[in-house]
Parts: C-alpha cells; structure tokens; sequence
C-alpha cells in the first residue's frame, strides 16, 4: 500500500490507468507506476513522481525493467531516460 501523496498522485493520473478498476488503482505497483509516468506521462507528472519517490530510485526501477529481455517502455522513451538518468541520477 502507497502513501496518501502517491495515492493522490495516482489520481492525479488516472486516465493513464484507464483499464485499472478504480477500486484497484490504490494497488498499482510502484514499478508499474513508473513505466507508466516514464511511457504517458507529462513533464509535470515526471517532475511530481521524482520528487514523490526520488530520482535515483526512479532510476533504479526503470534500469531493472530495461535490463530485461522483454520491455513495455517505448524505444524513444528507453533512449531519452538512459540519457537523462546517466546525467541526473
């Protein structure tokens, strides 16, 4: 279970979960929270998520999903956060 802020945060963003239940957004994981914010999501909501979880945590979970053989993340997504992550984090 997430705090009350990314629970809000979620809300924030409910349309990116638009195929979730909205009895069951409260259960999204935060790795799904990520690639989903990473893949749809607006400066902004990539800002609040790095300020929510951290940036270096961020990182951490995006790098473990891309090292996988098998990724839901956009080939320009996977390119632009390598990049920032490798300046910023």
């Amino acid at each position: 279970m997430h705090n009350q802020e990314i629970l809000d945060f979620i809300k924030e963003n409910s349309a990116l979960f638009w195929y979730t239940p909205e009895e069951d957004k409260k259960y999204i994981s935060l790795e799904f929270l990520v690639e989903t914010i990473l893949n749809y999501g607006d400066e902004k909501s990539v800002r609040k998520l790095f300020d929510l979880v951290g940036i270096k945590r961020v990182a951490e979970i995006f790098y473990q999903q891309t090292s996988r053989e098998r990724i839901n993340y956009h080939e320009r997504t996977v390119n632009f956060f390598n990049l920032y992550f490798k300046r910023h984090a």
